[in-house]
């Protein structure tokens, strides 16, 4: 069974944020949907936002890596 996890597992950054941007046009759009759905979609955010930022942050000591020269 494929989970919202494996799902993430195979998500680039740059689909990441898209869906993102859309979670947050369908959020602030709150008479468009149920209760439930907002936090359903609330919750997708988040665990998207923490996925991206761990992609900056590993990213970021890859560079660091390239970066710095070796003593």
């Amino acid at each position: 069974m494929f989970s919202y996890e494996d799902e993430l597992r195979v998500m680039s950054y740059d689909e990441a944020i898209k869906r993102v941007e859309q979670l947050v046009l369908e959020l602030e759009d709150t008479k468009a949907i149920s209760m439930d759905d907002y936090l359903s979609k609330a919750k997708e955010a988040k665990e998207l936002i923490s996925f991206c930022q761990n992609e900056l942050i590993s990213w970021e000591k890859k560079m660091e890596a390239i970066v710095t020269p070796e003593e």
